[in-house]
This record gives structure tokens, sequence and C-alpha cells, in this order.
């Protein structure tokens, strides 16, 4: 368990460093690109390792209706963290399309995961993402929406979303986690 919460905690710290100690982050330069990503890049190893190796009490697990819902809230983060924020008309006026996403992703895992390390982990990560946004807010109060592109762009985002979310579903089918019951 403890590989677990180290890699949420990594995971965590590297993303808000640039909120907490800015005058260090921007010492580091480019450089410091670099090895946030290697420090992200490691967490992520760490949460695998660590959720795969973790044991601990199982409180809910899978239903019918969770896992429908946990799916489409699955599509509706995949389509929230694509470029269509940033291309499309839909998403035009939302501040932080890709945080919301990886908070609903992580609250939808939670729906159908309910053992001790999926709270560690998508708990974890859900927390992080929703102190991100409220961080981010309170350091950069002003903020201006962008001009909405065309509505063709959020259809083929969509349709990029179908197509990677049933792609993710038969790789957690290949890693024993079936995602379409």
């Amino acid at each position: 368990m403890l590989i677990l919460i180290l890699g949420v905690l990594l995971w965590a710290g590297a993303h808000f460093f640039k909120r907490f100690a800015p005058a260090q982050r921007a010492q580091m330069g480019d450089k410091g690109k670099g090895l946030i990503a290697a420090a992200i890049g490691v967490s992520i190893l760490l949460m695998i390792i660590g959720y795969r190796m973790a044991d601990g009490a199982f409180f809910w697990g899978r239903h019918p209706a969770t896992v429908g819902i946990n799916n489409l809230a699955i599509l509706i983060a995949i389509y929230l963290m694509s470029p269509a924020a940033k291309k499309g008309k839909l998403l035009a006026g939302m501040r932080h399309p890709m945080l919301t996403g990886f908070a609903l992703w992580a609250g939808a895992h939670l729906l159908v995961n309910g053992d001790v390390p999926s709270f560690i982990l998508f708990g974890g990560l859900l927390a992080w993402a929703l102190a991100e946004i409220v961080i981010i807010n309170r350091a950069e109060p002003d903020w201006t929406p962008r001009e909405p592109g065309p509505i063709a762009k959020d259809a083929m985002f969509l349709a990029a979303s179908v197509v990677l979310l049933l792609a993710i579903g038969w790789v957690h089918g290949l890693l024993g986690y079936p995602a379409f019951g």
C-alpha cells in the first residue's frame, strides 16, 4: 500500500510544484520540464505497481447499473480531456475541462471499485484534481473564455472519444478488469 500512496503523493507533488514553489520552478528553466515529466512518469509507475500489489477491505463492487453509469462518465471524461476544449464549440466557455474530465474519470472509477486501494488511488487523484482547480483559480482569478470553434470539431472529438473508450475497455479486459460487463 505504501508504494501506491507514494505514487499518488509524487503525482500531486509534481503537479503542485509550480504553484507552491514558483521561484524554484522558474530557476529550473526548461530543464525543469524534463524533471517534472520524469517525476510524473515515476509516479504513474508507482501507482500501477502499488495498485496491483495492494490489498484492502472491500466495501462494494460492480453492479450492472454502475457499470453503465461508469462507462458513460468515462466517455464524457475522455471527451473533456480531448482537444475539443481548445478547438470545438461546446467547451469553449469551460475553464478547466481537462481537470474536470480527470476528476470525473476518478469519480467514475470509485463508483465501480469500492475497495481500499481504489479509495487511495482514485480518491487521491480526485482530491488532487479538485484541489488543482481551486489553486489555479486562486492564483489566476482573471480568465476569459476563448472564441468558440466549429461544432464539427466537437463531433470529430466525440467520435474519437468513443473509439478511445472502446480501446481502453479492450485493454482493461486484457488486464483482467472487464470494463463493459
